[in-house]
Parts: C-alpha cells; structure tokens; sequence
C-alpha cells in the first residue's frame, strides 16, 4: 500500500457542524492559532468507534501501572523493512511511523485534526501562503531540540523532485525552495498554487517530521519511543523516550515481532508470547472472543481493501467491464462470508465520511445487466481473468473476498484464477502493475486520498487512473476555499470515478485486533489504522 491508510479521514476534512453552522476552513484555522487545535467532524467519532478507550482496567487509585515489557504481534513486513518514514509502505513500517516520529498536525481518536508538533498554522486568504510556529521545548530521541531547520529539511526532503518521497502528492503545490525559515521555531510553505488542506497534509504519515540531516540508518525522530534495533521481517526493539512531549509511556520496553502466517500470529496470543495483535482474523474472532483473558478491538472507521482493475490494460481498458466487474459483486455476501460481518456496505467511492461525499444510488448485484456490458465489450461467457491476492500481505480475509467474487462471477459466465503470493511478491516488482488485484486502504477525505492514489504522479495509483475531466475538478477542489463550492467539486469528481473508476469498493471493513486482558489502553482508531494507530505511549499492565 498503501494508505492509507493512512491517514487524514474525511470526516475532519471540510469543516465542522456546530449549532447548525458549517464553520468555514478559515475560520477553524484561525482558532487553531487560539486553541492549538483544529476541530474536525468530533459528533462523527461516535458512529466511528472512536475515542474509547476499550482494553480492561487501570491499576490501583486509578494510576497506571509502570514497567514491564510490551509485545505486539503484527502482519509479517520483509528483508525491506524500513525506519524511513516517508518511505513506508507496508505494516511494519507503518507501525514504526507511528511508533518513533510524529508530524506538525495529526488526529486524536475523537477524530479531530489537532496540533502535535506546531503551536499555530495560519493561512493568508487563499490558502496559497501558510505560517506555521513550532511548539517550544520539543526535543529529538537524541535530545537535541526541534527548530525550524529541521521543518524545512523534512519538507525539503519529501519534495525533492530528483527523489520525492511517499508525502509529496498529498502537500499539493509545495515545491522544492517553498519551506522557508522565517524565525528559530517559524516557517513559512510558500505554495505555487493554493492548498487548503495542507493542515491535514501536514497529519499524512509520510509527512513526520525528521532532524535535519536525517541518517535513515540511524534514525531519531520525537514520538514516544526511539528504536533500539531494527531486524527487518523479523522484529523491532523500543525503548521509551523520556523527552516525550505527553510524558514518557508506562512502559519499560516495547517489541513488534512480525508474523508472516496469521495462524502463527493467533497463536502466539493465545500463548502469551505476545500480548497484542493486529489484524485479528475475522473467522476465529468468536474463538478469541472465547478464550478466557482475551478481547477484540473491533473499530469501525473508513477503511477500505478494494479490488484494483488497470485501466491502461484489457479486458479492463473497456469501461464496460469495469461496470459489469463491479455488478458482479453481491456486496453483504461478501462482508458476510469473508469479513463473519465486520463491515458495512460501500459504494465504489473512498471518503466515507467526507462531506463531499454525494449520495448516489447503492450498486447492488445484477448479473443480467452485467453479462449485457460484457456482451458489448465481446465477452460472451468466454472471459477469463488472473486476480492477484496475498494472505500474508493483506490478510486471509481479503484471499477469502477474492474466493467469493470468483464464485459470484462465475454467474456472469466470467472465469477467475486465483493467484496467491506472499507479501515480498505482492508488494515487490510488479506492484502497481497487476492488472487484476487487491490492495488495503485506511480512512481518509477524498482530496487526500486522490491524492496519494488516482492522480498523475499519485505514488500508489493501482488502476492507472487517467481522465482529464475528472482531474480539472480535482485541482480546482484543492484550491477552493469555499467549503460548499469545493464539495460540490468533489460530488463531482466521485461520480466520475462511481461511473467510470477501476477501483471495486465493496465494504468498509472493521478494523479488528485482538488483545490480553492484562494490559489497558489501547483506543479505537476512526481513522483505521490496526492497534489504536499504534499508539502504545499510555498503554500499561494491569
């Protein structure tokens, strides 16, 4: 992947509803300035599952217990494992994003954009010039402190247009030279065209923040815990940062050791090897949930696992059959038999919970009317077609969505093979090259997410997604700052996709991890993102 995650969600990415009042983006900016924080969608946190905090009991007097060392289990990376944060790509990596560095802005788990490393960011009226104040005293691992060097080589860095790393598509209209120093904690992104989202750019995982003269390997960053060793595919070792700016975590130690097998992942739960994991097999949820001293974290939120169809390549180059792939698909079957349920239904449309969002008519199986349109591309129950999937990339519950929609297309006179990789395949070479596969989302507005995956130069654009219409109202969307206008802008460019897009959006698929009893902590994340994002600093032993 992906996301994408990933995550700046939708529900933050427009503006608010307050006493009926849509707030605009300014005006939330400039409270920003006042508050440190910019409010997001908050009263959508609730039918996210987010803000809970959901695993067992505090210690006594309510006080966090301290010490003791954390084992998290999590989806099996590769030889390629990296500590670079505007390179991740996969699980591991993305874990460790979260786990060592941290960016100006990010999300709390009410869902709302807030302020992390920045005191202010202010806008002048067109979005097109951004002033943002670094908070005082913030320290690296190293206990060097943060400046507004370290703001423009991180920025530099991901824009570098010789080597522009996985955040430059999301900080639309930043080039290289426009990160400028204005003072010793302030920093000024001068913007070739306007971006009224750079905020939320600014919470994109690929955009931590890193020391100037960042050694990848080496690394440093400022979130809670700074690495100890990294074995690539096989584990990484933390310790807690003390020069934390929310305090240093409960925690004495913190390990992630990867598992490639998720048999192997269940059982070192089950066992104790591990006291937490992600991506808790949907099919053996009512054992864990079973199993005395163990729970689910079960978050709904707007993550999406897409089939991926290339565009630029047949039978997929015939708009026609990316309609009927898409009418072939009987949706709550699907989240039914592959997902035991843990999902709700989606509509061939990413950002769930952006106001952008229009409310088209709900694609429901049709296979009559999908044996039509391959009738008039040529396919007359002679279609057959390779689908590319990975348990150990994306989980056995994708591999098992890939089985259903091999079932149901076989109604539509359509053949599918299966092919299944491991995640070094699926994710090396021929990534983003597959004609027919799958791939993993988290939550994120629609312009973020065009962004990182259907625009020209996205760095994940799966289906090859071109269509100039579709990218004029795009890039008029970024530099709108009318909060109507723009989301009538972006009604439009989802329905060009909803129509003509070669991304199957079938369900928002709950994000399930599994946990012991014997620690607290852990939070729901809106956003997606397996473990609570993550997010191991308040995590204790009970």
């Amino acid at each position: 992947m992906t996301d994408e995650t990933h995550e700046s969600p939708a529900i933050a990415e427009l503006g608010e509803l307050i006493d009926g009042k849509r707030l605009s983006r300014r005006s939330l900016l400039k409270g920003a300035a006042a508050m440190g924080a910019v409010a997001a969608l908050g009263p959508i946190a609730s039918a996210c599952g987010g803000g809970e905090t959901s695993t067992g009991e505090t210690g006594a007097a309510g006080e966090p217990k301290k010490g003791g060392d954390l084992k998290i289990g999590i989806v099996g990376g590769s030889a390629k494992d990296t500590a670079d944060p505007h390179l991740a790509a996969f699980e591991a990596d993305i874990s460790n994003e979260y786990i060592m560095y941290e960016g100006l802005t990010g999300y709390d788990f009410d869902a709302n954009l807030i302020n992390y490393m920045a005191e202010s960011i202010e806008p002048n009226d067109d979005a097109s010039v951004w002033q943002v104040k670094l908070k005082d005293g913030l320290t690296w691992h190293d206990g060097s402190p943060v400046t507004a060097d370290d703001v423009v080589y991180t920025f530099e860095r991901i824009v570098d247009p010789k080597d522009p790393k996985s955040g430059a598509a999301t900080l639309s209209g930043l080039s290289k030279g426009g990160t400028v120093k204005t003072g010793d904690l302030t920093v000024e992104f001068r913007l070739e065209s306007p971006n009224v989202l750079l905020p939320e750019a600014f919470s994109f995982r690929g955009c931590m923040m890193v020391p100037a003269n960042f050694d990848p390997k080496k690394p440093i960053g400022s979130g809670p815990f700074k690495l100890v060793e990294l074995r690539p595919g096989e584990q990484w070792s933390y310790l807690p940062f003390e020069g934390y700016r929310e305090g240093a975590p409960y925690v004495d130690s913190l390990t992630m050791i990867e598992f490639g097998d998720e048999t192997a992942r269940v059982n070192a739960l089950t066992s104790g090897e591990v006291h937490a994991i992600s991506q808790a097999p949907t099919n053996q949820t009512k054992m864990i949930e079973a199993t005395e001293g163990l729970a689910l974290l079960n978050a709904e939120n707007g993550a999406w696992r897409p089939f991926t169809m290339r565009i630029d390549v047949k039978p997929y180059s015939d708009v026609r059959v990316r309609q009927a792939f898409r009418l072939i698909v009987n949706r709550q079957q699907m989240i039914d038999h592959a997902y035991n349920g843990f999902g709700a239904l989606a509509n061939d449309m990413y950002g769930r919970f952006d106001p952008g969002t229009p409310d088209l008519p709900q694609r429901e199986q049709d296979i009559e009317q999908a044996k039509s349109l391959l009738k008039q591309a040529g396919y007359d129950n002679n279609l057959t077609v390779e689908l590319v999937t990975s348990g150990e990339a994306l989980g056995a519950d994708e591999v098992a969505a890939a089985q259903v929609f091999a079932e149901q297309a076989k109604e539509a006179g359509v053949t599918v093979t299966i092919k299944k990789t491991d995640s070094a395949t699926f994710y090396g070479k021929d990534y983003l090259s597959w004609p027919f596969a799958q791939d993993f989302w988290l939550t994120r507005g629609y312009l973020s997410q065009a962004g990182q995956g259907t625009m020209p130069g996205a760095p994940y654009n799966e289906t090859h997604w071109k269509n100039d219409e579709w990218l004029a109202i795009v890039n008029e969307a970024f530099k709108t700052v009318d909060d109507a206008k723009r989301n009538e802008l972006i009604a439009k460019a989802q329905e060009i996709e909803y129509n003509e897009g070669g991304l199957i959006i079938w369900a928002w698929r709950n994000q399930v991890d599994a946990y012991s009893t014997k620690i607290t902590g852990l939070k729901k994340d809106p956003l997606g993102f397996w473990l609570g994002r993550c997010d191991f600093s308040k995590v204790s032993f009970v």
